[in-house]
């Protein structure tokens, strides 16, 4: 079996982003068709761009489906785009290069960048003018003005803290998007790096590249005991950095799933409890895999056939029922009941925020050893019926869940989750 530091060395090694080849290739043709757009003299230069985001600040993990690119417009054009219509402009014409270039693929523009929608990424191009300070100027086609961002500062600070906590920083930062994607966390890139951020300053003794378990277990406790805030200012820039959905009661499930993990740690079951926690990224330990071959083992993993790009909330529950009463299964939940055996479970979409159109999928994984016992693992991805429900039964004791995907635009864009205990 794994040692806990091995286990998660191996956890951050299969969170890098894989498919950086293809990402770095797309990214010079987009930026060599704009030089040769806007510097006829420069056609085949990858020069006068930036990648930011959480690509840029290298906090991305693999999956990552929205890469944000930053074009630097010749200096000399920023009189032509000074008008009110001048943000569009820009976003036109840099559209109408990047079509000349990739003349099948979906390109749109839209109120501050153009997206380019490739089939396993999207890049988020923005034309900007650079200001003598190195922050930038970028087009708002609401506002109809230019407005200032300064990425290269933030980059800056996350670079230069993550060198002085031996890695710490985006490993922290990486494990909590993956924890992110699981769970259906609804929090943005930039707000991740910049609470891991505040949380190591704070903490010293995890600043030296090592217990990224204990670290990471007790950001999510620091994350849950965080008073809300409308915004956070990020490091570097001390932008204003929004909060969308407050995060505190899924940080303190998260944390009681990471105090199950230690108290695991001697058993077979340890790797499976971070996996709970974490995902696909949580590799088995030997002991586990050798306990999978009693049983075929049909899990399917929403990651491997959707990137992922989590941006809007879902969210589901149970309508347990009986031949005398009906509850729903949130409100055991949180009574910390467990369910009875023989009921009929109608799992149910309660809150989409998703726009429409989009495709909706359902998971339903049993776990325990009678599910292994009787062969009944499941664990396939399966499509909504139009309901936007799922009928089941509570057969067998375990520890089971349901999980259900919303995929948007070829992305996961939303999940959601619900434990599904039975006594």
């Amino acid at each position: 079996m794994l040692s806990s530091a091995e286990l998660f060395d191996q956890i951050l090694e299969n969170l890098k982003v894989s498919n950086y080849q293809e990402i770095a290739n797309r990214r010079d043709e987009i930026t060599k068709s704009l030089n040769g757009e806007y510097r006829e003299g420069d056609p085949g230069s990858t020069a006068h761009r930036l990648m930011v985001g959480s690509y840029g600040r290298h906090t991305a993990i693999d999956g990552v489906s929205d890469l944000d690119l930053l074009y630097t417009l010749p200096s000399k054009l920023r009189n032509k785009y000074r008008s009110p219509e001048g943000p569009y402009r820009a976003l036109k014409r840099t559209k109408d290069a990047i079509v000349r270039r990739y003349p099948t693929t979906d390109v749109s523009v839209s109120q501050l960048v153009v997206a380019v929608k490739f089939q396993n990424f999207t890049f988020e191009v923005q034309p900007v003018f650079q200001e003598k300070d190195g922050d930038f100027a970028y087009p708002d086609t609401k506002k109809k003005l230019w407005l200032r961002t300064k990425p290269r500062k933030e980059i800056e600070a996350i670079k230069d803290f993550n060198a002085e906590s031996s890695g710490s920083l985006r490993a922290l930062c990486r494990l909590t998007r993956s924890w992110k994607n699981k769970h259906d966390v609804h929090i943005g890139g930039l707000l991740i790096d910049t609470l891991a951020f505040n949380f190591l300053k704070h903490n010293e003794q995890y600043q030296n590249g090592k217990y990224y378990d204990q670290m990471f277990a007790d950001f999510l406790d620091w994350l849950s005991n965080e008073p809300c805030k409308s915004y956070y200012l990020a490091p570097g820039s001390n932008q204003q950095v929004r909060v969308k959905q407050a995060f505190q009661r899924k940080a303190s499930a998260a944390h009681e799933l990471a105090m199950k993990a230690f108290e695991s740690e001697e058993s077979v079951s340890y790797a499976q409890r971070w996996r709970e926690l974490l995902g696909k990224p949580v590799p088995l330990s030997d002991a586990q895999k050798s306990r999978n071959r009693d049983y075929v083992d049909t899990e399917q993993f929403i990651e491997d056939y959707y990137p992922q790009n989590i941006r809007y909330t879902l969210d589901i529950d149970c309508s347990v029922k009986s031949q005398e009463e009906s509850t729903w299964l949130s409100d055991l939940l949180r009574r910390r009941l467990r369910l009875p055996h023989d009921r009929k479970l109608i799992f149910k979409v309660t809150f989409c925020d998703v726009p429409e159109p989009f495709e909706l999928k359902w998971k339903v994984l049993n776990q325990g050893d009678q599910a292994r016992e009787r062969d009944m693992i499941r664990g396939s991805i399966l499509d909504d019926n139009g309901s936007q429900s799922l009928e089941e039964s509570s057969d067998f004791y375990g520890d089971h869940f349901v999980e259900c995907y919303a995929i948007k635009d070829g992305a996961l864009v939303a999940r959601a989750h619900i434990s599904v205990p039975i006594e």
